[in-house]
């Protein structure tokens, strides 16, 4: 090395200016690793129209966050991103170099698609009604119709006096599909039950879904499917039940929420990472990810209603979770709106 000749330095000096020259290169690999390993990891952006505590956006979060803690990716996000400004803030993301662009682009499609086409290199990952648009924009959705059919049955064995109510956000596909899963489950118990539906007009507005849930609970109803929150607030005050969905509240409401249909969104986003860093990514539909084989779904555990349910009911319940894991029974998709038939 270097320090060699210089034959001044003393032996004692010149262990130190080594111990220097060692340290100094031993900072450089470090820093040369730990570089390697932030290039590594893949660059995601997640772009939300709503916070990021509202149910169907806070499973995209969710997984993303694991993703991020297990060193995979760097992962920023907006929400309460407005229609209006959701083009620039997802071409912002684009600019910035992100290699996985996440969201929902319902109401957003056309800006989506738009800046999805200005950017080939980047991949998309969107929860969309519609199909994936060649060459980089996927599409995913929350197709957990199969453990809604399941809590629906357990809402048409609970219920005391055969009408249920049903409080949605928007009458989308993709809300009609659960509410009509969840109806025909609590058919197949109780084929004389009722609904009341009703659909707020909004993705996040508690008061609102309370009060369209108190005005169910008037009706006669005694479980209330919660596809949106506030609704197990009203049953709560209420002493009703009510049934949870794509979350798990039963923590929060351990005396009201019966059950819940689970969307576990880790499955859709490790397939997408997996894509991406192979360089593979491509126009896909996701949805099957959200199924229960693919552990994209579940049945929430009982939990406090564990002993409250009855047992025969429990059964049939558990026996129609299998059938419908080994293929024997298929729960139909239904995207048409759901209709009151209470009287």
């Amino acid at each position: 090395m270097m320090f060699e000749n210089l034959p001044s330095v003393s032996g004692l000096a010149r262990r130190s200016v080594l111990k220097l020259g060692v340290a100094a290169a031993g900072v450089f690999v470090m820093s040369g690793w730990a570089q390697a390993q932030d290039e590594a990891k893949i660059k995601v952006a997640a772009v939300y129209t709503v916070p990021v505590e509202q149910q169907w956006v806070s499973r995209i979060h969710k997984a993303l966050n694991a993703a991020k803690e297990k060193g995979e990716i760097e992962y920023v996000f907006s929400e309460n991103v407005s229609n209006a400004d959701y083009e620039r803030v997802v071409r912002q993301y684009a600019e910035q170099g992100n290699k996985l662009i996440v969201g929902e682009a319902f109401a957003v499609e056309a800006a989506a698609r738009k800046v999805a086409k200005d950017y080939p290199e980047t991949a998309f990952l969107m929860g969309s009604s519609a199909k994936p648009q060649k060459p980089n924009f996927s599409v995913f959705d929350n197709y957990i119709q199969e453990p809604a059919y399941l809590t629906g049955m357990i809402a048409g064995g609970m219920s005391q006096s055969g009408k249920i109510g049903l409080v949605g956000g928007y009458p989308i596909p993709e809300v009609n599909r659960l509410m009509q899963a969840f109806m025909a489950g609590a058919q197949e118990i109780n084929p004389k039950v009722t609904f009341t539906v009703s659909f707020i007009g909004s993705w996040f507005d508690p008061p609102k879904a309370k009060e369209a849930a108190f005005a169910m609970i008037d009706q006669g109803a005694d479980v209330l499917y919660a596809e949106r929150f506030g609704v197990s607030d009203a049953a709560k005050e209420r002493g009703k039940l009510a049934i949870g969905n794509v979350v798990d509240t039963q923590p929060q409401y351990p005396e009201t929420v019966v059950a819940s249909a689970l969307w576990n969104m880790e499955p859709t986003i490790e397939h997408a990472l997996a894509q991406v860093k192979a360089g593979k990514f491509a126009a896909e539909d996701y949805g099957q990810y959200s199924l229960m084989k693919f552990k994209g779904s579940e049945l929430a555990p009982l939990g406090t209603f564990e002993s409250k349910i009855p047992a025969d009911l429990k059964a049939k319940v558990e026996a129609k979770q299998k059938a419908i894991l080994d293929g024997s029974f298929e729960v139909k998709v239904n995207n048409s709106e759901p209709k009151s038939s209470a009287k």
